[in-house]
């Protein structure tokens, strides 16, 4: 395959190669937008909306496209799209996060009519092979996918002046819905990655009833926080999230997974998940700052996995032996952890220190992404150095 066709020939290349430096850009505008404190963005969206907007449904949504285009094909067996039709979905996405640069009447409707077409689009890529090949077991993972679409729709509605609590709902609903997605993946792929890729023999558990019970309080919790204000029941459903998600780390915890950047990536960026269930109680409870819960999953969980996730899959879908990354990953991840951990765990220590913490937060989110991206994206761009296709 020619270099010039490489890009576009499997969804985690284009996606990926979107996903990483837009991660960076979207915090260093955003770092911007703080520290000036202008009441909205060039779009005209609130600049604080415009932020959880770009980062859920920008950066989170590209970099599960990215994923689920390309596990999607292993799973099933059927290909997915590529060449015109994923350069089409990609142009979706990117000019959805570059309509906010038109004047404002313009840029939401414009940039709401892609986003949502990207998100349809999506689905259909995903669910063709796996309608193609009754792999029904596949219906819960494109459910979460197809709602993500709708909950966009709530926020862009909310936006534009057609749903007044559309934008906290959209917003949320998106966050949540991304979890989910995480959670499934994560539950799919952690155990057989630790299991193939830690010295010795270590085989993690799985149980049933976790399984059940994730799943079961996690959507009641979701509807609950979203929909309604019972936060005591909201509380304690979060007390039943922390336990469950901790006992399936337990389980799968063995003390090789340090010696591997590729999967203490993936293991601590869950172990921040559950950390954000313990805060979404604290801060019923004990009255902390609720933004600390969503940066928890935000930045540790989502940044942190994801981060995780398009390196492995750009390594070994790319020729690559992910049991030997380049050494660059254990500094790339470290930087994101540290920006986690400044952004949800040093305010709780040192609360004056507040905004000093969110703005190296910011420095540290932003170099990790940077240093990924001039990385891997001309890894992305080349075709597999074993001459195979994809």
């Amino acid at each position: 395959m020619p270099p010039s066709g490489a890009l576009l020939a499997l969804g985690f290349r284009p996606f990926f190669t979107l996903a990483a430096p837009f991660a960076a850009v979207a915090i260093l505008a955003w770092a911007i937008i703080y520290a000036h404190a202008p009441t909205s963005t060039p779009g005209g969206l609130p600049a604080m909306l415009w932020h959880g907007h770009e980062m859920v449904y920008g950066f989170a949504h590209a970099a599960i496209a990215g994923f689920l285009l390309t596990a999607v094909a292993n799973w099933t067996g059927v290909g997915t799209i590529r060449g015109p039709a994923l350069a089409a979905l990609a142009a979706l996405w990117l000019t959805a996060r570059l309509a906010y640069l038109l004047p404002s009447g313009a840029a939401l409707a414009f940039g709401a009519a892609a986003d949502l077409l990207f998100g349809v689009g999506l689905l259909v890529a995903i669910a063709a092979p796996v309608v193609r090949v009754r792999q029904w077991r596949q219906l819960g993972l494109l459910t979460k996918v197809a709602l993500l679409p709708l909950a966009n729709a709530l926020c862009y509605a909310g936006a534009l002046g057609h749903l007044p609590q559309g934008t906290y709902w959209g917003l949320y609903a998106g966050l949540y819905l991304v979890l989910a997605v995480l959670f499934t993946v994560a539950r799919r792929i952690m155990p057989f990655f630790i299991e193939r890729g830690v010295p010795g023999a270590f085989t993690p558990r799985n149980r049933r009833w976790i399984d059940l019970a994730s799943l079961a309080l996690f959507l009641v919790w979701a509807l609950l926080d979203i929909l309604t204000r019972q936060s005591q029941l909201v509380a304690w459903l979060s007390v039943g999230l922390v336990v469950v998600h901790a006992w399936r780390l337990w389980d799968w915890h063995t003390p090789g997974i340090w010696q591997r950047p590729l999967l203490w990536s993936l293991y601590v960026g869950y172990g921040f998940l559950v950390l954000g269930f313990l805060l979404k109680a604290l801060s019923i409870w004990a009255g902390i700052w609720p933004s600390l819960a969503v940066h928890a999953f935000a930045v540790g969980g989502i940044g942190l996995i994801a981060i995780g996730m398009m390196a492995r899959v750009s390594l070994a879908h790319t020729g690559r032996d992910p049991l030997a990354p380049p050494r660059i990953l254990t500094p790339i991840f470290s930087l994101v952890l540290l920006a986690a951990v400044l952004r949800v765990v040093a305010p709780l220590a040192w609360p004056a220190h507040y905004q000093l913490w969110i703005g190296a937060s910011q420095v540290l989110w932003i170099a990790g992404f940077a240093i990924f991206s001039f990385r891997f994206l001309p890894m992305l761009a080349r075709p597999r150095i074993d001459g195979r296709p994809g």
